[in-house]
Order: structure tokens, then sequence, then C-alpha cells
């Protein structure tokens, strides 16, 4: 195993309300189990013990009955731990994988086969300025755009939203549906007004975009998060059609770990229709992974 520290993933509450049926978390990890899948690279954090035992428990114990699974940076390219985690599902479960532009075509459709539905493509940086190991940068999309919509797969980005709003032209003319991590991680300090945000939130009106929706990595106010609020609302009046949201859980480099439960919580608090809930937890996720049907990524 590249990196041998362990700790136990965190629990969740249970939401207040509940959810309506076939709600879907789109977006969060299993690592493990670490005897049969040892990640590929050294990791930057502690690995969460959360194999697909503990991942059913955490999506039994939200109450969600769908999630979609982002491969952590420790696994690479190897998608193998992810991928037993969506056969053993049920068909519960879709992912998101990661692959080098040299990927060979016949791996691209068992991948597709197999429950994935996008690669995520990622230029945030770590702790000391580079990319995390492991993670694949927004080149490797450019060359591999053309296959990606021949196997019906969608891109995911985890960026800054002002690396963000510099990309998004030439990514979005590739005509691949884009998937923004973590609300586009928007500077919260500088406000929903900033310029930056405003060009990401227009792409989101008239672009084929979507946005996902866990506050914890953008939000400096945990545990209410208050700060992130406007921002969420901005997006709802934008574009309810082409929002996900995501738990993030098991909260890697998070501690304390938030709860995946309150941050259900919070979701309906700030979403008060229940058309609009509906859509995010439900519809959605069903249109961009196929939940249900074999229609692969949204066109």
């Amino acid at each position: 195993m590249a990196a041998t520290r362990t700790a136990p993933a965190p629990s969740v509450s249970r939401p207040s309300g509940p959810l309506p049926s076939g709600a879907c978390d789109c977006h969060s990890h299993v690592f493990g189990p670490f005897e049969r899948f040892a990640p590929l690279q050294p990791s930057v954090y502690d690995l969460p013990e959360a194999g697909p035992s503990v991942h059913a428990a955490m999506r039994a114990g939200l109450g969600v009955a769908r999630g979609v699974l982002v491969q952590p940076a420790p696994y690479a390219n190897d998608p193998s731990a992810l991928l037993d985690a969506i056969a053993g599902s049920a068909g519960a479960l879709r992912g998101v994988a990661v692959a080098d532009a040299d990927i060979a075509e016949d791996k691209l459709a068992a991948w597709h086969a197999g429950g994935i539905r996008g690669l995520r493509f990622v230029e945030m940086r770590a702790p000391g300025g580079s990319r995390y190991p492991g993670s694949v940068g927004f080149d490797a999309l450019i060359r591999l755009a053309p296959r990606l919509r021949a196997h019906g797969l969608h891109a995911e980005l985890w960026a800054t939203a002002d690396d963000l709003a510099a990309h998004l032209p030439a990514l979005l003319a590739t005509g691949l549906p884009l998937v923004l991590d973590h609300m586009a991680s928007p500077d919260i300090a500088r406000g929903v007004d900033d310029r930056t945000f405003q060009t990401i939130l227009g792409l989101l009106r008239h672009g084929n975009l979507w946005v996902k929706l866990p506050v914890c990595r953008v939000s400096k106010a945990a545990p209410g998060h208050a700060d992130a609020r406007p921002f969420h609302e901005a997006y709802l009046a934008a574009a309810p059609d082409r929002l996900l949201w995501g738990s993030d859980w098991p909260y890697v480099r998070m501690a304390p770990a938030p709860d995946a439960g309150r941050m259900l919580d919070l979701f309906f608090e700030w979403t008060p229709d229940e058309a609009a809930r509906r859509r995010i937890l439900v519809d959605n996720p069903a249109r961009l992974y196929g939940f249900g049907h074999d229609q692969g990524a949204a066109r």
C-alpha cells in the first residue's frame, strides 16, 4: 500500500425530514477494503476505512437510495475499488473515474458497462502547490473529448472558480457535458457579485454545464455554513434543472468532519421549494447518470 495511515470513516446522522424516493448523493468516495484495493499513489491525507459496506451503511443512514462515487486521487487511474462497489450495489451506484489521455478504447467501453458515467479532471492544488498525486489535468480532457463523447461519458472538473472561468469556454466547445465540483469552488469572501462567479452563473444558464452543491469545501463558517447560502441560492435561481446534491463523505482533509445528515438539513432549509428539491435530489441525477435505464451521460 502506498500510504498506510488509516482512520475510521465518519458516521452520519439521520436528516430531520424524509427524502424523496430515489434521492441520490452525487459526490462521495469509497476507499478499500485495503487488503484488496491498495492505493497506487502516496496520500496527502489519512485513508478513511470506507469500503462498500461502510458506504452502504452511510447511504442507509441518510436515507438516500442512490449514489455517485468519485475516484479519490490515491487510486490514480485504477478504478477497481470503485467498480467493485458499483458491481455490488444492485444498481444503486454509478461512478466517476480518472484516466490519462492514452487510455485504451476497450477499457473506456468496459468502464461504461461497469457503471462509470464520467471522468474527473483536476487543476486544484494540494498542500505545497502541486496537483494532487494521481489526478489528471484539463489538458488531457481536451485530448480525450472525442472519445468521451463516443462512449457517452461526461467530464467532471475540480478547480478554483478563477481557473474554471478561464478554461470553461474552450472546454464547453468540446460539446461534452461538464460537471463542476464543490459549487465551482468560488472565493466566498468575494461574494456572489464577483465577476468570476457571475461568469460561471452565465455559463450555467446557457451552457452544457452542471454544478454539484456540497458546501463544506467552500464555506469558511462551519457548522452552519451561512456564508455559502447566497451562492446556493444564486445557483437555484439560475438553473435548478442542472444542479446536483452531494455529501463529499467521508470528508478527507477535514477536521472535524462534517455530518452528512446535517448537510442534507441545510440543503432542505436553503431549498424550500419541494419541486426544486426533487429535481436536484432525484430527477437531475437520474438524467445525468442514467439511473433506472440504459441512458449514459446527459446530452
